[in-house]
């Protein structure tokens, strides 16, 4: 199965479709037509990858205290 998000152009809201990935082609075509942007899960991860700042003011021992505080927090 695919997931795929939906946006228009002007106002646009975001969807998740799962679909068979043989019916992926024909909704690919048909979203071209409607003008709509299809991004996968990996696009999306990519692009936060890709956007996110790279001169985080935390040392390593510092994000894994916050990880343990939360995670092990009652």
């Amino acid at each position: 199965m695919a997931t795929a998000t939906l946006k228009r152009k002007r106002t646009s809201e975001d969807i998740y479709v799962r679909m068979p990935q043989s019916d992926i082609r024909f909704f690919q075509q048909f979203a071209k037509k409607m003008g709509w942007l299809i991004e996968n899960k990996e696009t999306l991860w990519d692009n936060y990858i890709k956007n996110s700042p790279t001169n985080v003011e935390l040392t390593d021992e510092e994000i894994m205290e916050e990880v343990r505080a939360i995670r092990y927090a009652k």
